[in-house]
């Protein structure tokens, strides 16, 4: 067990590594911050001064070197844009981003998993095309698509739901709306594959003709084996929390982290896109984590070792 940990957190350790090593890099590679902050009108001495004030004029790998430096302080930067620490301008974000995606989180949840296993059940029947066809319609249609039409219908035609903001508990249905039925359609496919290839095995075969009941055989057979794919995409979904609603959030005019970090980007505030990237990832990594130990609960096959060429 220690050693399974071990090499999760290291394999976890080199993912962060890896995310802000290509961010830093791609960051000062994509454009001038100094020009996108001060303008193209700046003189070349104010430029010179904003570049030298930052650390901007030092060769790259000068730059990363100190930056990792700065993060094993626990400094993470100063926003260019309000000259607060980055972390500060990031966080404040965060419970407005959580507000929004933990109930898409759970619609996607109560609505995919059961509309998956019913469509494996009624396999090949009216319902299960039905099923089928509302899920990929879920995920094909493209989010802002799907944002905008619901703005149409709601907010402008009916005037019955606000269409952008985060004042009132209305302002949460329409992009809980588009983020949950895109989650929706995925998790009622994966897990519908899941139960087809579980219901399929022979243990399940050998259940029904002891005369199992058939809710008992779903239930403390199928389900529980059919889980460890679905659970892999719930972690995913899990682990894109924060940044995972960039789109939706630009749509409605959502003030979270996801239009925080599009407003960055355009800006070239380094020290906060670096922050948000770090963040998503530290957040990604967590949730395999948690997906990974879950596994073990699930099936406990996985909990047992493999045996050498020569053990017993």
């Amino acid at each position: 067990m220690l050693r399974f940990l071990v090499a999760k957190l290291t394999r976890a350790f080199l993912a962060i590594l890896f995310v802000v090593t290509f961010a830093f890099v791609v960051l000062r590679l994509s454009g001038d911050p100094a020009l996108m902050i001060l303008g193209p009108e700046t003189t070349p001495e104010a430029l010179a001064a904003f570049r030298k004030s930052w650390g901007l004029d030092a060769p790259v790998w000068q730059q990363f070197l100190g930056y990792l430096g700065n993060l094993t302080e626990g400094r993470f930067g100063q926003s260019m844009r309000d000259a607060r620490p980055a972390i500060d301008v990031v966080m404040e974000r965060v419970p407005i981003t959580l507000w929004l995606m933990l109930p898409a989180l759970a619609l996607k949840i109560l609505l995919g998993v059961p509309a998956g296993v019913l469509a494996a059940l009624k396999r090949n029947s009216t319902l299960d095309r039905a099923i089928m066809t509302f899920s990929v319609m879920g995920y094909a249609v493209p989010n802002f698509v799907l944002g905008i039409f619901l703005i149409l219908i709601f907010a402008v035609q009916l005037g019955w739901l606000p269409s952008s903001g985060s004042a009132t508990w209305a302002h949460l249905i329409l992009p809980v709306i588009v983020l949950g039925t895109a989650g929706a359609g995925i998790l009622a496919r994966f897990t519908r594959s899941a139960m087809l290839e579980v219901l399929g095995q022979p243990y399940v075969r050998t259940a029904v003709a002891k005369g199992v009941p058939w809710w008992r055989v779903v239930n403390w057979h199928a389900l529980p084996n059919a889980a460890i794919p679905t659970v892999t995409v719930i972690g995913f979904m899990m682990g894109s929390l924060i940044a995972g609603a960039v789109v939706t959030e630009s749509v409605f005019a959502w003030p979270g982290l996801g239009r925080a970090l599009v407003v960055a980007v355009s800006n070239r505030d380094l020290a906060v896109v670096q922050v948000i990237l770090l963040l998503v990832a530290a957040c990604m990594v967590t949730s395999n984590l948690i997906v990974d130990m879950l596994y073990g609960w699930l099936d406990p096959r996985t909990r047992i070792p493999k045996a050498g060429v020569g053990g017993g």
